[in-house]
């Protein structure tokens, strides 16, 4: 390892315990309007989150991206020759300290917040299917112990973890039992000493699993009707680890399936309480899927900024393919795109750590006011996951288009970030099952009193009669603002009228919660963007260029998410109405999703030479 790699294993905690600027709320993006002042935007990093993305960085580049390009081929954990390599890259990384920030520092982790730990997730994206490891050790395999371990299995696992001395391994997914995580038919006996159980069964699609030396295994004891957690170690009797699976990409990743033959696990690796590994899985994967969002964005800008240098060198019919305004639009969407999801990514990661702080300031202790905290933000977590990892295929399809014939080669490393992108859509939950989790638990919040959407909802008939008037203001982002509200009032619309149409057997009609949930996500996004480059217009701390391209790109993505929420909206409408009530509704939202008076090809080539002056995704 060189000697110049800078460690982040020393690098203090980014918890802030202070006092939150303000108590955000789960959903509550749809319903209340929000400060841009109290948003957290990625151009307030600090220095010292900025050397851990930096580290991260500087990693990959040195042990996995140029060790690729010098041998000419993809490493393959199904290959033997291949496994030394492959196990002496994670040997580094926990040398200097990336297997370890998840993990409190007196276990002998970083103990970093959530925030910092999602811009790590972000950075080591560029450790091509390595990130897939790191990511189950930083975050699926570790925090089950940090969250809901005793003080006895902390000190005895996360030390090992955070060193890289154990890797730790999540094993919940049955052949029979994926979406439906407590469809569990793995089951486990307390002895009749009380000493420990016996686990029979099977886990498949375990990552990791081939290498650990610790997995979180869910089982049902004695016919719970709920999930159990248990710390398994790789050497408990009984425990049957199959081959290698081939797949499509993430190649280098270790990906098994374990077999349980009356495995016995000490009453003492119980871990949490009897019953609560359901919640537990759900708490877990939505920490999973913010987290594979972050490495959706860091796998974008890659994309990004691949697509820029080769179009600056590369030449066609005599110039360079930069000066295309094809190859323009492709970047400039792409970028915009990364720009408005990596908003509300961090926008979210953030309102995390804020509500942690806001649960620890009345009274609740640091790890139960982290679990809440994280539970608050279900929605925002589904709907983040199920949009990055559409950019995340989306941007490197893109990448390899703009290289053309040479994407399509092994040397560049594009056809390998294609195949692994593709996986985002599957794991921490396929995209339907999260786009619907994420309006269900919206409605079920509703039905608690939580959220308030008939409420919000009486405000959407006289915003839509203000949309027959002409449309003439100077406020700044006055444009911008109506057309997000129009979109959070389509929804509104949408969900009341299909609410009373279906009542409870509304989520059975699964064709209309999708898209529903692709109005909503819309609603998120939009608004996280707009609120980042709000807030960045108060300030004077960036060059005047800079500030019109992040301009450009929010009205860009802006532009783009109207046609995505109106092509939903018109889905819904033609899902459940007819006639005289289809007409009306039609008309309402095209009168509501009016089209900006914006010029997709100018703010298009505006972002794009903003790319080409930085070399680079740049924002």
């Amino acid at each position: 390892m060189s000697q110049s790699t800078p460690s982040v294993k020393s690098s203090p905690t980014h918890q802030d315990r202070s006092a939150p600027r303000y108590d955000p709320r789960g959903g509550h993006f749809l319903t209340h309007p929000t400060d841009p002042a109290a948003l957290f935007i990625p151009e307030e990093w600090s220095d010292e989150q900025l050397l851990v993305r930096d580290t991260v960085n500087d990693f990959c580049r040195r042990h996995v991206q140029e060790p690729f390009f010098e041998r000419g081929r993809e490493l393959q954990i199904t290959r033997e020759e291949d496994r030394p390599e492959i196990m002496a890259t994670f040997k580094r990384a926990a040398d200097l300290g990336l297997c370890s920030v998840s993990i409190p520092e007196e276990y002998g982790g970083m103990g970093l917040d959530f925030n910092t730990g999602t811009l790590f997730s972000e950075a080591i994206a560029a450790g091509f299917s390595f990130a897939t490891s790191i990511g189950a050790q930083t975050s699926i395999g570790s925090l089950p112990i940090v969250l809901y371990g005793s003080e006895s299995q902390k000190r005895r696992y996360l030390p090992h973890i955070a060193d890289g001395s154990y890797i730790a391994s999540y094993c919940l997914t049955e052949p029979q039992a994926g979406s439906d995580a407590n469809a569990l038919k793995t089951s486990a006996v307390l002895s009749e000493d009380g000493q420990h159980y016996r686990l029979n069964g099977q886990k498949i699609w375990i990552t990791n699993g081939g290498m650990a030396q610790v997995f979180i295994v869910f089982a049902k004891i004695e016919g719970d009707p709920n999930s159990s957690a248990f710390i398994v170690e790789r050497t408990f009797e009984g425990l049957r680890i199959g081959p290698e699976e081939k797949k499509m990409g993430i190649k280098a990743s270790s990906t098994v399936q374990l077999y349980f033959d009356n495995l016995k696990v000490p009453v003492e690796n119980l871990l949490g309480e009897r019953g609560a590994g359901f919640k537990m899985a759900l708490n877990i994967l939505n920490t999973g899927r913010i987290k594979l969002a972050a490495g959706s964005v860091g796998g974008a800008k890659l994309c990004v900024s691949r697509g820029v240098q080769y179009a600056l060198e590369r030449q066609q019919f005599g110039k360079k393919i930069a000066e295309f305004g094809a190859i323009q639009a492709r970047l400039a969407e792409m970028a915009a795109q990364t720009f408005a999801i990596e908003s509300a990514v961090y926008r979210t990661s953030s309102n995390i750590d804020k509500k942690t702080q806001h649960f620890a300031a009345a009274g609740r202790e640091l790890t139960e006011a982290k679990l809440r905290a994280i539970r608050e933000f279900a929605i925002e977590c589904a709907l983040v996951k199920v949009k990055g990892s559409e950019l995340a295929c989306y941007a490197t399809d893109e990448a390899m288009q703009i290289h053309g014939g040479m994407g399509y080669a092994v040397e560049t490393g594009l056809e390998m970030a294609y195949r692994d992108a593709r996986i985002t859509k599957i794991y921490e939950g396929t995209n339907d099952i999260n786009r619907m989790l994420a309006v269900g638990e919206l409605f079920k919040r509703n039905f608690k009193k939580e959220i308030d959407l008939a409420a919000a909802g009486r405000s959407v008939v006289a915003f839509v009669m203000q949309q027959f008037l002409p449309f003439a203001s100077g406020e700044a982002f006055a444009v911008e603002r109506r057309l997000v509200r129009a979109i959070k009032s389509t929804f509104l619309l949408l969900s009341g009228a299909v609410g009373k149409r279906f009542k409870k057997e509304l989520i059975e009609e699964q064709e209309i919660v999708l898209n529903l949930s692709r109005i909503l996500a819309e609603a998120y996004v939009a608004e996280s963007v707009l609120l980042r480059v709000q807030k960045l217009s108060a300030t004077s701390a960036q060059p005047a260029e800079r500030y019109a391209a992040q301009l450009a790109a929010l009205r860009l993505y802006l532009y783009d998410s109207r046609d995505e929420a109106a092509r939903a909206a018109h889905a819904v409408i033609a899902s459940f109405a007819g006639g005289w009530t289809r007409w009306r509704l039609d008309r309402v939202v095209e009168r509501l999703l009016r089209r900006p008076d914006w010029n997709p090809r100018d703010l298009g080539r505006e972002v794009a030479a903003y790319l080409y002056e930085r070399g680079e995704y740049g924002f």
